[in-house]
């Protein structure tokens, strides 16, 4: 629910049809009228009225298609003959990953009609999650932090991992949490990210004082918010991008804590839960930031979340909002250093093809094809960039329910991807890759961006 016509998140991009930019308003989630179940049904329905009349998004995610099917298969061919339940198949089916909003839809604000459907399946899960709590597999699924730090115990990670990958642990797992036995699953490390890169210090006790080179845009030097995933499920991932930062003269440290970012609680409407992960990780960043440094995390949804979700649900919390000017993607951090002339472009080695998917929670921070620009810098190197949905979603493409739909949204992908002869295949986001990876014949795995970026290098 919209409060304030103030744009929390300035910057996103004129539309087609447009001379003016959308603007996001802030998400007003503590007032009793966000949580009123007749305001929202009645904000529901005017909504999908807009939407059937339109169906612009049809090709995107399948809370639309469900939308329209379901208006489609009455008698009257109208929305009001449609029966209230579907409208929580819609809002189940959304997984906010924003790309309606920022490139389809017409009537966002400043259009008087002022349509936000990712932020209204928002306030709809919020909704229900007050009123019905939370489900133990949404607990589960959603508890990052916990279930990786019982998972990653040394002999604990081993029977988690073979568990996972066995038919018929896997059969149990989807019968007790309902997670596909199709679906790809992250492994489980003991030796963490964070354990690996202890020799980086953090950011209160620094390995040692390093020179950095300062731009109008960056500190140079950076603390790392290693991420659930990165953390836990692929370290490699913060080895590389720590490898490659300090190859280009950028001292990296970790940050002292950190805690989930939030996105899973998000998923499932726990906005309380958002608010206490929230009162953690912004403590420990703006720590970061008094100390001299940018913020850097590896994965897509997690710099999204600080960017734009946490400001626009705490607008009045000057830190959260200082945060999200600090915190950059990975390559959009290093294409900012190469505009300065500090990027170093010494590459040992090219890479040929690579076919590049770009993630829709990196699509819609508007900040560019920054990795593709990247990887175009090396020479003999051409990156073919995939602007569609890859269909992981968070949880939603491990869900029994949802995988069938999850699998056919990123066969497009897939198929691009398998038929196209790169030399590598890549997503900034590892999840998404695994995704692709699980509708290529073959098995050929993906290799992050940061991984390519280091294999140029020669590190």
């Amino acid at each position: 629910m919209s409060t304030s016509a103030d744009s929390s998140v300035p910057g996103t991009p004129a539309r087609e049809g447009s001379l003016e930019a959308p603007t996001r308003h802030r998400i007003d989630w503590r007032s009793a009228a966000f949580h009123d179940e007749a305001a929202l049904e009645k904000e529901l329905t005017r909504v999908f009225e807009i939407c059937q009349g339109c169906r612009r998004c049809f090709s995107l995610c399948n809370a639309f298609p469900t939308l329209f099917d379901a208006i489609d298969a009455t008698a009257t061919g109208e929305l009001e003959a449609v029966e209230k339940k579907v409208y929580w198949q819609v809002v189940d089916h959304c997984y906010l990953c924003d790309m309606c909003f920022m490139t389809k839809c017409p009537y966002v604000p400043p259009h008087p009609w002022s349509v936000d459907f990712p932020h209204l399946m928002l306030r709809a899960k919020a909704v229900r999650t007050r009123k019905e709590g939370i489900s133990l597999r949404n607990r589960a699924l959603a508890a990052t932090d916990t279930v990786g730090s019982i998972a990653g115990i040394p002999v604990v990670a081993q029977i988690v991992n073979a568990v996972n990958r066995s038919k018929p642990g896997r059969a149990l797992l989807e019968r007790a949490l309902g997670v596909d036995a199709t679906a790809p699953l992250p492994r489980y490390h003991s030796r963490t990210a964070r354990k690996r890169l202890r020799r980086l210090g953090t950011v209160a006790a620094p390995r040692a004082a390093a020179a950095v080179t300062a731009t109008a845009e960056t500190t140079g030097k950076v603390a790392l918010f290693t991420t659930c995933y990165g953390n836990r499920n692929e370290p490699e991932l913060d080895e590389d991008l720590a490898a490659v930062f300090e190859h280009n003269g950028i001292p990296v440290a970790l940050l002292q804590q950190e805690r989930c970012c939030g996105m899973p609680r998000l998923e499932l409407g726990d906005l309380e839960g958002v608010g206490r992960l929230k009162d953690h990780n912004i403590a420990q960043l703006i720590g970061a930031i008094d100390a001299g440094y940018d913020i850097v995390a590896p994965i897509p949804s997690c710099v999204l979340m600080f960017k734009q979700e946490l400001p626009l649900l705490f607008a009045d919390e000057p830190d959260v909002r200082r945060v999200a000017r600090g915190i950059f993607d990975p390559f959009e951090y290093l294409m900012l250093r190469h505009r300065a002339g500090l990027l170093r472009t010494d590459f040992k080695t090219s890479l040929g093809k690579v076919s590049y998917h770009v993630p829709c929670h990196l699509r819609v921070q508007n900040i560019g094809l920054k990795t593709r620009e990247v990887l175009r810098l090396i020479p003999d190197t051409t990156v073919e960039a995939i602007e569609r949905c890859s269909g992981h979603d968070g949880t939603y493409g491990v869900k029994k329910e949802f995988r069938d739909a999850s699998v056919r949204i990123g066969r497009p992908v897939a198929e691009r991807i398998g038929s196209g002869g790169a030399d590598h295949y890549s997503s900034d986001c590892p999840m998404a890759g695994h995704q692709i990876e699980s509708g290529l014949q073959g098995g050929r795995e993906p290799e992050h961006p940061l991984r390519l970026l280091r294999l140029a290098y020669g590190l």
